[in-house]
């Protein structure tokens, strides 16, 4: 059993804590928020120790999960590493390349678990992929849901990055060009953006991600050479879609016909994609194994964002 803190009980580290109760691998033993009555309470909740501050965690916990605003991953999570604690950091690993090096840096230095929270990545759709992806041409990748008023982000971070990650690895390369597009419509950042990558082994990829939708969209399209895959990550279900050509002879001379394949997958890992996430970081900790996203990882996916906010340029209404 490992001991686990949570740095952070806003609305994701409440989520965080909420999981880390019920698994039998977790100790929750800590619980740290500069706001007192909101820290309590979620310390109270699930039957762990309340602190203000993250320097209480060394002392408690083996490994921590990172909850607190972006900015302030790497002045939180820095300290952390170098005191011996394993870490879990929210999407995105940072807001600046910087912050996200020193993490990488920390890590690597004191020999720790620097793992990044991109949470799609275990979406038990997402995770049937493992064994088809091959040969990729053209990935499509669609997040939409209605406004929000308590993310400050713009959308590119706060939901982009998720499919800017998952981009990265069904190309399995680097991202050689980034066009961006964006709208504001109900802040004064981007609430919606359009990203059209190409990477160098030639996989293109067509990123949608809006906050201004009236439906939750989670939607994944993989055109490969063999067959078209498609994802429900909301429903986590997952289709492949084939084509079978064939030619014969009938009284008019040769004939075509085209019959489509429809392949449904039986679904390996079930549960919440949380809970999946979780239990992958405290078996990386166990073990001292490379997390399947790596803080380099979540680097590249904050390059790739940033890269967009950059293409976008000045957004309009």
């Amino acid at each position: 059993m490992t001991a686990v803190a949570v740095v952070g009980a806003g609305l994701m580290g409440a989520n965080h804590a909420r999981v880390l109760r019920r698994l039998p691998e977790a100790e929750l033993t800590l619980v740290v928020d500069p706001d007192g009555p909101r820290g309590r309470a979620l310390a109270e909740s699930v039957g762990a120790r309340y602190c203000a501050e993250p320097a209480a965690v060394a002392g408690l916990a083996e490994a921590a999960v990172l909850a607190v605003p972006s900015e302030r991953h790497a002045e939180i999570g820095v300290p952390l590493l170098e005191a011996g604690v394993d870490l879990l950091v929210e999407k995105p690993i940072a807001t600046t390349v910087e912050d996200a090096d020193a993490l990488i840096e920390a890590a690597r230095e004191h020999h720790r678990v620097l793992m990044t929270g991109h949470v799609e990545r275990f979406n038990p759709a997402v995770l049937q992929l493992d064994g088809l992806v091959h040969d990729p041409l053209h990935v499509e990748l669609t997040r939409m849901g209605p406004f929000s008023p308590r993310v400050t982000a713009d959308v590119v971070l706060d939901l982009m990055i998720h499919d800017l990650e998952l981009a990265l690895a069904l190309a399995g390369s680097d991202v050689e060009r980034v066009e961006g597009m964006g709208r504001r419509e109900r802040t004064d950042s981007l609430d919606l953006a359009t990203a059209l990558l190409r990477f160098r082994n030639g996989v293109t990829a067509s990123v949608t991600a809006s906050r201004i939708g009236q439906t939750k969209i989670r939607r994944i399209e993989l055109t490969q050479r063999t067959n078209f895959v498609v994802l429900d990550l909301v429903r986590q279900d997952l289709t492949i879609h084939r084509v079978d050509h064939n030619e014969f002879l009938a009284e008019g001379g040769v004939r075509y016909r085209q019959s489509g394949l429809v392949e449904i997958p039986f679904l390996e890992h079930r549960g919440e994609p949380l809970a999946l996430e979780l239990e992958h970081f405290l078996d990386c900790v166990m073990h001292r194994r490379s997390p399947r996203v790596t803080g380099l990882q979540g680097r590249r996916a904050l390059e790739v964002a940033l890269a967009v906010r950059r293409s976008a340029g000045s957004p309009y209404r």
